[in-house]
């Protein structure tokens, strides 16, 4: 008899009709050869420090740093998860093969394995991993059932993971909150936490000192077009009005008018940071929210599995896009101009280089019916854009304009849409009214210029512009995603994003909840769109002086080690170690200085 495990009771029942296991029994379904049952999510945890010694239990600073000599796990303390983890152990002696059917990730792997430790599992152990949970996906992935061992160091990423964030929360937490903590406050530390909090305070300490300051430019009218003078900003009003007596009464002339065509590259595919992003941009909806309902579009078989970092698909997806194009009916018209010729196979879209474990965030081609709210304007995202990456390219004429008046340059620009192509998709009244920052909209008409001739010359307006400096913007959950995945630093261009998310801080999967996490502790506060640091979030940053425990960049390279150990390249027990270290001179520090 073959167990299948799968992370939900709802993926559970799809697995097992399926199967063939159609007999329900109290906990798992059983039938064709089969036992299908289900975690639901984390059954057990990593014991606690009272659990290695009863004196750890109290928080002692001279107890600090604590470091268990093997990290054991526990079951957690809930009845509901006790009864079904009896039960998956009872199912376990019974079966001949376990086949793990947990999500399909880090975070899938590390949930399932606990289990089967705990379980003392000693049979053979498959693994079925699927992108997808409609029933050609699970079909397709039963058949290709991989060995156990294949995720081995999947498995030792995370577990290696859950250890550092245990070090260094565990200890760090107790080291600051019982040497600066104050009325009994908690000061929570951890390893991805604090240098996303970090980030958020010195943006605010950036826009608490900034000091506005008073520029003026110069600017002239002619043919209804206003150009813009080509000198440093002024510092005084009076030297604008100087530059404006040496305008008056003199012709402006064209010196050049250039026109060149270019394109606007089509938009990438989703992963997750880009589609809560997104989500966040144009409908103010938090990481949190956009991940649940990515999820949640993916249980109901509708979207292919959430929690990715690439925007590239898989080459052998290429012969099935055709289907899943005419499968999305409600996009018919959009779609019918690309059915009409082969789908052409782009390196920008399908790219085997590009992906580990699972492709891009897009429709499966199930039918979408009755989705509403949230489902509705996400699952409407994903297969836009979907749909947008294979139109062809925008193309665009920009027009640059100089112009001179006596010594002083002038220039103007404008772009015009000659042809819209992917941009097409976009053209509903609702989708075109937020804008989309890998999506930069200008209105056409605005941007139309009048045409010029080198050497023409008329009469012009000067005119005075007066403006003051702007402080730096608060983050919104969309930019300070954007700053998790790239440690900290603004990056803009999708080529070096991707470059730099191995050293991001967190992973994609788990940044939605660090965020969250600070707003429960009260670290932040949400206002309008904006994220503010909140005095005890300034407190807390402010008493850590250590600055490994900030930095994000730093902290994007610990990201990187565990990634190294996913890849097999490096040993938990070698990162395990600099984490002890580090913590060891942590404390030291904080308990001396």
């Amino acid at each position: 008899m073959k167990l299948c495990i799968a992370e939900k009771p709802s993926v559970a029942k799809d697995l097992a009709n399926i199967l063939g296991a159609t007999t329900r029994h109290d906990g798992y379904f059983e039938g064709n050869g089969y036992m299908v049952s289900w975690t639901f999510g984390h059954l057990c945890t990593l014991k606690e420090p009272q659990d290695y010694k009863d004196h750890w239990k109290y928080w002692k600073i001279e107890d600090l740093p604590i470091f268990p000599n093997r990290f054991g796990i526990k079951i957690k303390n809930n009845q509901g998860v006790q009864k079904q983890f009896e039960l998956i152990t009872k199912l376990v002696a019974k079966a001949t093969e376990v086949i793990n059917c947990g999500d399909a990730g880090q975070e899938g792997e590390l949930i399932q394995r606990w289990v089967l430790i705990k379980a003392n599992c000693q049979v053979p152990v498959k693994r079925l991993w699927i992108s997808s949970l409609t029933e050609e996906a699970i079909k397709e992935g039963f058949k290709k059932l991989k060995d156990a061992s294949k995720y081995d160091n999947l498995f030792a990423a995370g577990n290696s993971r859950a250890i550092g964030d245990w070090i260094l929360g565990i200890n760090g937490t107790r080291l600051y909150t019982k040497k600066f903590g104050k009325n009994k406050t908690t000061l929570s530390v951890g390893r991805v936490q604090t240098p996303t909090l970090a980030m958020i305070v010195n943006r605010q300490h950036e826009i608490n000192n900034f000091k506005v300051e008073h520029f003026w430019e110069l600017k002239t009218v002619y043919r209804k077009t206003e150009f813009s003078c080509q000198i440093n900003r002024l510092n005084t009003r009076s030297r604008a009005e100087e530059g404006i007596a040496y305008l008056t009464g003199k012709e402006f002339e064209i010196v050049s008018y250039e026109q060149k065509e270019g394109k606007e590259n089509n938009p990438r595919l989703y992963d997750l940071t880009s589609i809560q992003v997104d989500a966040n941009k144009k409908f103010g909806y938090t990481a949190d929210e956009t991940l649940k309902t990515v999820q949640s579009l993916y249980e109901k078989k509708l979207v292919t599995y959430p929690r990715v970092d690439t925007t590239y698909l898989a080459e052998d997806l290429h012969p099935k896009v055709p289907k899943i194009l005419q499968n999305l009916k409600q996009y018919e018209s959009l779609i019918a101009p690309l059915l009409k010729k082969p789908i052409p196979k782009s390196k920008t879209i399908f790219n085997n280089k590009k992906i580990t474990d699972h492709h891009a965030i897009i429709p499966t081609g199930v039918s979408a019916q009755g989705l509403a709210g949230f489902e509705e304007k996400i699952y409407d995202l994903i297969s836009r854009r979907f749909i947008a990456v294979f139109y062809p390219p925008c193309i665009v004429s920009n027009t640059t304009v100089l112009g001179k008046v006596e010594n002083l340059e002038f220039k103007t620009s404008g772009k015009q849409i000659i042809s819209h192509g992917w941009r097409i998709v976009y053209h509903d009244e609702s989708i075109r009214e937020k804008k989309d920052d890998s999506i930069k909209k200008k209105d056409t008409k605005e941007a139309v210029l009048p045409n010029f001739e080198k050497g023409e010359k008329g009469p012009h307006t000067p005119l005075i512009h007066e403006g003051k400096t702007s402080p730096p913007k608060y983050y919104t959950e969309a930019s300070l995603l954007r700053s998790m995945e790239t440690a900290g630093k603004l990056v803009d261009n999708d080529e070096m994003r991707d470059l730099m998310k191995e050293n991001g801080i967190g992973r994609p999967s788990t940044r939605a909840n660090i965020i969250e996490t600070l707003f429960r502790r009260k670290y932040i506060e949400r206002k309008k769109k904006n994220i503010h640091a909140t005095d005890l979030g300034m407190q807390l940053i402010g008493t850590i002086k250590n600055d490994l425990l900030k930095s994000p960049e730093l902290t994007g390279q610990w990201e990187n080690k565990l990634r190294q150990i996913e890849k097999g390249v490096l040993k938990p027990q070698v990162f395990r170690e600099e984490l002890f270290q580090m913590i060891r001179t942590l404390t030291d520090e904080v308990i001396f200085n």
